[in-house]
């Protein structure tokens, strides 16, 4: 029974036009036209989100990163249509929050910051969002790709920093002496030594994306402990907190 009326109602719409269709619906929700997303922008459009999402910030001044999390369209979209981002800025009087020229130890110190934030090698699009400090256009801009970045990065993370130093008594220094935190380096070999996870518990931010790790002395550097890859691990914060300056 319920298939004849179906059909019978399917009949009757078939035969119906437009303008019954019409008075059926509320043509005003029916039908709603949308722009292809293929579609140029006009500069007026372009602008206009631009002023918008500095508005939504309170700030005269607007970084890539900031457009990327809260406007309507690509930064590369804006930058193509303009020639650049600091182009595109002139044209709504904004000033550029960008710093052009990173050195290379702030450029992989961000990428070893993601790394260990996700638990995994980053991706570019992992630029646009915390905990990453720096866009994508810098990084094109040093290495010409975020490809050969993360090939830099690895190359010079699994390079060797230790230096040996005499006193003037021609014995070796004693490394604690040196400083207590780690170098970017040494950090990065404890992470992946210890696959991003916590040495205690297991935890990673691969499976948990609120658990953030510590590089931690495994005998405290108080204590005479040296800042070297046998005496360092990775800890989550929560077992961080829990060891205190206690050594194993």
């Amino acid at each position: 029974m319920a298939d004849k009326t179906n059909n019978a109602n399917f009949d009757r719409w078939q035969n119906s036009d437009l303008k019954t269709i019409a008075r059926q619906f509320d043509k005003r929700n029916l039908f709603e036209y949308e722009n292809p997303k293929n579609t140029p922008k006009t500069d007026e459009e372009l602008i206009n989100d631009i002023i918008r999402v500095s508005k939504i910030t309170g700030s005269k001044t607007l970084t890539q990163k900031t457009y990327a999390l809260n406007g309507l369209y690509d930064v590369s979209t804006v930058t193509r249509h303009f020639g650049s981002w600091n182009k595109a800025l002139e044209k709504t009087g904004l000033k550029s929050g960008n710093i052009i020229n990173y050195s290379d130890e702030e450029l992989f110190e961000n990428i070893l910051n993601i790394w260990q934030f996700k638990g995994k090698q980053p991706v570019r699009k992992d630029l646009a969002f915390s905990p990453s400090k720096i866009s994508q256009s810098p990084y094109n801009r040093r290495f010409h790709s975020w490809i050969t970045a993360i090939k830099e990065f690895v190359n010079y993370a699994n390079s060797s920093d230790i230096e040996v130093k005499i006193n003037d008594s021609g014995k070796i220094k004693n490394e604690s002496s040196t400083g207590r935190d780690p170098s970017l380096r040494l950090r990065y070999q404890v992470l992946c030594r210890d696959n991003f996870s916590c040495r205690k518990c297991g935890a990673s931010p691969a499976k948990d994306s609120s658990i953030t790790l510590h590089i931690d002395h495994i005998i405290p550097w108080s204590k005479g402990g040296l800042t070297t890859l046998d005496n360092l691990q990775t800890l989550c914060s929560k077992c961080n907190l829990g060891k205190s300056n206690q050594s194993d």
